[in-house]
Formats: C-alpha cells, sequence, structure tokens
C-alpha cells in the first residue's frame, strides 16, 4: 500500500520522488517539443527540472521544521502528483523560479513562530516575494502573508511593521539600477505590473479540465477536514496552520488574477494543498480510504492523457 510506505519519513522516499517527477517531467518535454528546436534547449530543460527538485526539498524543509504535519512522506509524495496532474506547472520558468523564491519566503515567515531574529525574517521573506514578483507580477499578493503573520503572531513593534516595506524598497532601488546600468533604460512599472484577467478560455480542454474538476473535487473535502481541525491543533501551531491556510486562498486568488490563465499558475497553489491534503490523509481512520484517495491522485494524470 502506497499510503502505508511513505507513512514513515524515509530516505528513499526522496529517491522515488526524484525520480518520479523526473519521468513526468521527460515525458511532458518531449511532448511539447516543437520542430526544430535546437540542441542547447537541453540544458534549459535540466535547469527547470533542478528548480522543481529544489523546490521540492525547500517544501519538504519547511513542513518538517515548522511541524505543518507528522513524520511521514505523504506532503511531497502529494507535491509531487499534483505537479503530475498539471505538469504544464514544470514548463513556464518564470513561474517555477517565482515560485521557488515563494518557498523560500514561506519558510521564514511561518517560523516567525519561534519569536527569534524577526526582524531579519521579516526582512528575508519580504525580500524573497519581492524577487518572486519579478519574475511572476501577482506573487506579489503572498506579501498578504506576512502582514496576517504579524497579526498572528502578536509581533506589534511598529519597527517590524516597516522591516518588510524596507526589503521591498531595496529590491525596487536594485531593479532601478539595474535597468539604468546594465539596459541604459527604464521603462516604468507598465513593463512589470500585469493586468488581471478573467479569461478562462484556456482551459476549454477536455484534459485540464478533467484535471481540475478531479483536483476541486479532492482539494475542497480535504480542505473542509482541515478547517475543522485547526481548533484540535496545540495552540502554539495554530497560527502556522492559519497561515498555510491563507497561502492557499492566495494561490487560488493568483489563479483568478492571472492574465494568461494556462494551468501553470496553479503552481503557487500546490505546497499549501499538499500540506492540506497530507494533514487529511493523516487524520482518516479508515486506510482504504486513503488509499484510494492517493491513487485517485496518481491514476488522474494518465487518464487525463487519454481524453
Amino acid at each position: 500500500m502506497i499510503t502505508r510506505f511513505f507513512n514513515t519519513a524515509k530516505p528513499i522516499h526522496f529517491v522515488i520522488i526524484s525520480a518520479f517527477t523526473l519521468i513526468v517531467f521527460v515525458l511532458n518535454s518531449l511532448a511539447n517539443i516543437e520542430p526544430g528546436y535546437k540542441g542547447n534547449l537541453i540544458f534549459t530543460e535540466i535547469g527547470k527540472y533542478m528548480i522543481v527538485l529544489s523546490s521540492i526539498f525547500v517544501f519538504d524543509f519547511l513542513v518538517r521544521k515548522n511541524k505543518l504535519s507528522k513524520r511521514n512522506g505523504y506532503e511531497i509524495l502529494i507535491f509531487s502528483l499534483l505537479l503530475a496532474i498539471l505538469p504544464i506547472t514544470m514548463t513556464i520558468s518564470k513561474i517555477l523560479v517565482a515560485n521557488f523564491f515563494v518557498l523560500l519566503a514561506l519558510r521564514r515567515i511561518i517560523s516567525l513562530r519561534s519569536n527569534l531574529s524577526i526582524k531579519k525574517k521579516l526582512f528575508d521573506a519580504a525580500f524573497w516575494i519581492a524577487i518572486a514578483s519579478i519574475f511572476y507580477f501577482w506573487a506579489v499578493l503572498f506579501f498578504i502573508l506576512i502582514i496576517v503573520a504579524l497579526i498572528l503572531y502578536s509581533i506589534s513593534d511598529f519597527k517590524n511593521w516597516i522591516i518588510p516595506f524596507m526589503a521591498i524598497l531595496v529590491v525596487v532601488l536594485v531593479s532601478i539600477s539595474y535597468s539604468l546600468i546594465v539596459q541604459d533604460s527604464f521603462n516604468g512599472w507598465s513593463n512589470y505590473i500585469d493586468e488581471a484577467s478573467s479569461n478562462f478560455t484556456n482551459f476549454n480542454d477536455n484534459s485540464i479540465i478533467f484535471s481540475i474538476s478531479v483536483l476541486a473535487i479532492l482539494s475542497f473535502w480535504a480542505l473542509i477536514i482541515y478547517v475543522l481541525n485547526l481548533k484540535k491543533r496545540q495552540k502554539a501551531y495554530r497560527p502556522s496552520n492559519i497561515l498555510v491556510l491563507t497561502a492557499f486562498l492566495i494561490g487560488v486568488s493568483i489563479i483568478v488574477v492571472s492574465p494568461n490563465k494556462n494551468g501553470s499558475e496553479f503552481l503557487f497553489m500546490f505546497p499549501a494543498l499538499a500540506i492540506i491534503i497530507s494533514n487529511y490523509l493523516e487524520v482518516i481512520k479508515e486506510r482504504w480510504i486513503a488509499e484510494i484517495y492517493v491513487w485517485t491522485l496518481i491514476l488522474t494524470p494518465v487518464i487525463a492523457l487519454m481524453l
């Protein structure tokens, strides 16, 4: 049984997940090769996969360090399966890089629970989010997570509230300096800010519709259980779980406002969703239900390929 195998954290899990994501990544890359592609593109694809792999490692560290789930391999299993359901999330370089920086920011935000090095963590979190927004503008919405963290962790010192904005200012000044020195021009913010869009016509594909539908159904049930169990969490860890829920809602918001909706924007929702689903699998008493749940996630991309 898959759930039993991943029920206890083991080093072999990383090997299996790495191999699995590599297979999915290669198959997806081969399926999207255009006629007349150049051989040097292989280095670009290797770079993309390394970002995917690095994101999985950072995500696992984030979960374990902040005890967002029990000591098992569910979170990286679910995260890799979510990538397989919508493999387009591994094809857009800018989104991959932006999500990687968002993960670095999440690690610093949630670790505010320890009440140590608060100023440094706030600066780092805002800095990484600002960098992420350079690659994908709407990643800037994760700045809301910093504000929520300040409230949840009762960080009332006025200086601490100023620090995140100072970090953003640093990134802005460096970006402007780079444009003026290297490119010898500055085109203002028009090329930086993406307009919101409500056009979902790119989702009019049978495989994407099927994948998103299954994902929505499974996610909805896991989300309900996650919310209902919030009060049962230890008081010290409850804010962290609320932050995960907030990150999930921000990810959904990015999907809604994304200007070019092709499925790749779902990547911003996957880390929080993987944690939510992992927690759901941990509380299911009937293991056969958990097994069916995981197998549904496994078979969804296979069925989607046939549509």
